[in-house]
């Protein structure tokens, strides 16, 4: 059996906010516009799409800055894997209450530790190999900068317990990257099936539908998150 989520999608049962990666305030929708000068351009460009428009009007200019802290942001997507937002976020609040989120500290952490704030023995292997990869690879925002999109998904899936969902979750909120778009998030299927309004879209087919939004991408997911909360 593989180390790795073979999805590692949210399966979030409850309200459809539960699977909404945006939740975190300090990852998107809480900076001014000004901050984001990609913002109005993008929501310019997706109310262009018929499909799209209701809900960028609904929503007005959604925005997308990169995390102060892109190892604190990956460290949140694992803790979200394959559960709801509710009990992720009871988790990551137990973490980094009982922790320094860092990539020393978290090497340093007793496994024990980790499993009594809830993280299961999986998962805090994935934390300490996510702590270990950006000690000794000295992953930051300034490394990944010169690099495209899917250099950095290459890198960042060699992390074990890193898969495709994760790797695009640090794209978009961790390197505030403008043009992802994460298909393997159950929300934003979700948001797919409300927008066009169609319950038997293949992922295949929201890829190719999500090309028209190019290179708005990530913009347009925000929208689909929102369309469904």
């Amino acid at each position: 059996m593989t180390s790795e989520p073979t999805e590692d999608s949210v399966e979030a049962a409850g309200s459809s906010a539960a699977t909404d990666p945006t939740a975190d305030a300090d990852s998107t929708g809480a900076v001014d516009p000004v901050e984001d000068p990609v913002a109005p351009r993008a929501a310019t460009a997706l109310r262009a799409d018929p499909k799209l428009a209701p809900t960028v009007a609904a929503h007005g200019v959604q925005t997308l800055t990169p995390a102060e802290d892109p190892f604190r942001r990956l460290l949140v997507s694992v803790v979200r894997q394959q559960v709801s937002m509710d009990a992720a976020a009871a988790i990551r609040e137990r973490l980094f209450d009982a922790f320094e989120i860092s990539p020393e500290a978290m090497l340093a952490a007793d496994p024990g530790g980790l499993h009594a704030v809830g993280l299961s023995e999986a998962k805090a292997e994935y934390v300490q190999a996510t702590a270990r990869a950006f000690r000794d690879r000295g992953y930051d925002r300034e490394y990944f900068a010169g690099m495209d999109d899917e250099r950095v998904a290459a890198e960042l899936t060699e992390i074990r317990g890193v898969g495709p969902w994760t790797a695009k979750m640090v794209l978009v909120f961790g390197l505030g990257r403008p043009d992802v778009f994460p298909v393997e998030d159950l929300g934003i299927r979700k948001g797919m099936t409300e927008v066009f309004d169609d319950g038997d879209l293949t992922r295949a087919e929201m890829r190719d539908r999500a090309a028209a939004w190019e290179p708005y991408r990530s913009y347009a997911s925000l929208y689909l998150w929102r369309a469904v909360d």
